[in-house]
């Protein structure tokens, strides 16, 4: 194998290694703060065996659910890689409206 092919699939492994569903129930830009709450959450079998719910309500209370987000990292992914797909984890996160944020929105 020659040096170019070694690099194109080394940038081929870190381009598809990590990917992210956000939702924004009420529009605009995706945030980038540190999110209100964190968590990685364990899978099996590339995704097929496990099934996790996050209670936004207890970690938001009577604020509003701003942004949600599921991610795997290049981390997940290399976790799974080496279990051959067998432990597939993923990270849940959820951002939570801020008091600055109530204000604009009534």
């Amino acid at each position: 194998m020659n040096n170019k092919t070694l690099f194109l699939l080394v940038s081929l492994l870190f381009l598809t290694a990590c990917s992210s569903v956000t939702i924004r129930p009420y529009g605009g830009e995706k945030d980038t703060s540190p999110p209100d709450y964190q968590s990685s959450k364990t899978f099996y079998l590339a995704g097929i065996i496990g099934e996790h719910e996050v209670n936004t309500s207890a970690i938001c209370g009577q604020r509003r659910v701003m942004q949600m987000q599921a991610i795997t990292s290049l981390s997940d992914w290399l976790q799974s890689m080496l279990t051959l797909l067998i432990y597939t984890p993923r990270t849940a996160k959820v951002w939570c409206e801020h008091p600055s944020q109530e204000s604009e929105h009534g």
